[in-house]
């Protein structure tokens, strides 16, 4: 008898994972990223922080101030960034459920420490320590949803992660408004930070119940726990023959690429595991570097600074710019398994790159309300583009291009990187502001327009469609690093790694095998 988990089956138990794992995973990553930018402004908050309150200090002591609270926004990105380079050696030790399960109790315990703190330093332990763990859950969910999900469902599963980060900011961006007409009691900024728990908590609660990744059972020797797993989540009986050949194929994968370790993602060798790593980190890292970090921890004190209004209407505008970017996400849902991933990925770094460079013109007219009134509505537009291309479908792409033998370690990676550059802006853009003012937006636009672009058109393969077994053999195909591309439109879809091919990868890594010894 195949393996049920709480009776459900099929359809009912795929719905029950995205609700139960993957909501408050990414609902989480979401309201975590927004949450502490919102609360600078607080009186209680400057109350029980001081030495991050700008509007006490003297000009001269401005951008000592500045990267302080920079510092402090980002402290969790850093801890983050910590968590999800840890998984790249625990991850495919632990596996996927038991890692988001550490990870997730990791977070609750930051969350005590960062909403009882009395102190700066006390907050700071308390942020590094909640990044810790949700970078761990970051790092392993995508892997998890895609290896469980089949392809022809994968990116619109996995890109309901998009809505559900952006549900997150929005429900901070509400939160901190309603709470911020309670300013003289701490309830204003502890109450925030303390509802992250609910949320990261029911994860630690709720994820040893629900199946292990299938592949990562199999690469474990425990076949007959994968196939009850891809039993329950197909809803097919044991002896199917559609399960008997999608077992078939996970062992296949299994079996030609096993056999990696880690020193083998720094060279391409015959799988172009570099490249590959080196694709999932400009994935992950692009979710961070379009931009979004700039704006959305910080929007209430840019539309104070550059938009002239006042604290509670900026914090209306940025609450309602959050619930928009909510209301575009299913966009991407809807549109990633039509139009793909790569042309979702241009048209971000197009509409957010050129919504930055005029949104850079607009704000420059400080005396002229037209402009500035049109500038806000070209951040609208970059709130829309971000969830549809830049924002779930970093996490589905970065563990797409990883073959199974790396797949955990390239996809902790592609975190990490967007961990490192999301503490990196987090860190400089207040700085950025303070020092170079609107131009900073100028930053941004060229970073979309001239550096990702680029990369996209050039080097980044169409993953839509494909089993994940299948992306390997456009890749063992290559011979540069712009093969890639032309492969994939060549290569037939519905076909699995073939017979040529399977023998011809046998031989090298036989001879890269001789070759080490």
């Amino acid at each position: 008898m195949a393996k049920q988990y709480f009776g459900l089956r099929g359809k009912a138990l795929n719905a029950a994972l995205i609700w139960a794992v993957i909501l408050p995973a990414f609902l989480s990553f979401g309201y975590f990223n927004a949450a502490a930018g919102q609360l600078l402004e607080l009186n209680s908050w400057t109350e029980t922080f001081p030495s991050i309150d700008a509007s006490t200090v003297a000009a001269s002591d401005q951008t000592h101030v500045s990267i302080l609270q920079g510092t402090v926004v980002a402290t969790y990105n850093l801890g983050a960034l910590f968590g999800s380079m840890s998984c790249i050696w625990i991850g495919d030790r632990l596996g996927r459920i038991r890692t988001m399960t550490i990870g997730a109790s990791v977070s609750v315990i930051g969350i005590i420490i960062q909403a009882s703190s009395f102190s700066l330093a006390q907050l700071i332990v308390g942020r590094v320590v909640m990044g810790l763990g949700l970078g761990m859950v970051a790092a392993t969910a995508p892997t998890w949803q895609s290896e469980c999900s089949t392809a022809e469902h994968r990116g619109a599963i996995v890109i309901l992660e998009s809505v559900f980060i952006s549900l997150g900011i929005c429900i901070a961006g509400w939160l901190v408004f309603g709470l911020s007409f309670v300013q003289d009691n701490s309830v204003a900024w502890r109450f925030p930070l303390a509802i992250q728990g609910l949320m990261i908590g029911s994860l630690a609660v709720s994820a040893p119940w629900w199946p292990e990744s299938p592949r990562w059972l199999l690469r474990h020797g425990r076949e007959q726990e994968a196939k009850e797993v891809i039993s329950a989540l197909r809803d097919l009986p044991m002896d199917s023959e559609q399960l008997i050949l999608e077992v078939a194929e996970m062992e296949g994968a299994v079996e030609l690429l096993a056999s990696g370790r880690f020193r083998d993602l720094l060279h391409n060798g015959n799988q172009w595991l570099f490249h590959r790593t080196v694709l999932a980190i400009i994935a992950g890292s692009f979710q961070q570097l379009c931009g979004i970090n700039a704006l959305a921890p910080y929007v209430s004190l840019i539309l104070k600074e550059y938009f002239h209004l006042n604290a509670t209407d900026s914090r209306i505008v940025a609450a309602c710019l959050f619930t928009f970017q909510t209301l575009c996400s299913p966009i991407g849902v809807f549109t990633v398994d039509r139009v793909g991933r790569r042309k979702l990925f241009m048209f971000a770094s197009i509409g957010m790159g050129g919504s930055m460079a005029i949104v850079a013109g607009l704000v420059s007219q400080t005396q002229n309300d037209s402009a500035l009134e049109a500038a806000i509505a070209f951040i609208y537009i970059f709130f829309a583009c971000f969830p549809i291309g830049a924002l779930g479908i970093t996490f589905l792409y970065g563990s797409e291009v990883a073959p199974l033998n790396a797949r955990v370690p390239i996809t902790a990676i592609s975190v990490t990187g967007l961990w490192a550059t999301n503490f990196l802006v987090a860190e400089v853009s207040p700085l950025g502001f303070a020092n170079i003012q609107y131009r900073y937006f100028i930053v941004w636009a060229c970073v979309n327009l001239c550096g990702f672009l680029p990369a996209f058109y050039f080097l980044f393969p169409e993953t839509n469609g494909r089993h994940l077994e299948q992306i390997d053999e456009i890749f063992l195909r290559s011979k540069s690093i712009f093969d890639p591309v032309r492969i994939e439109k060549r290569l037939p879809r519905g076909t699995a790694i073939g017979q040529a091919l399977r023998s011809d990868l046998e031989k090298q890594t036989a001879a890269a095998a001789e070759h080490r010894e």
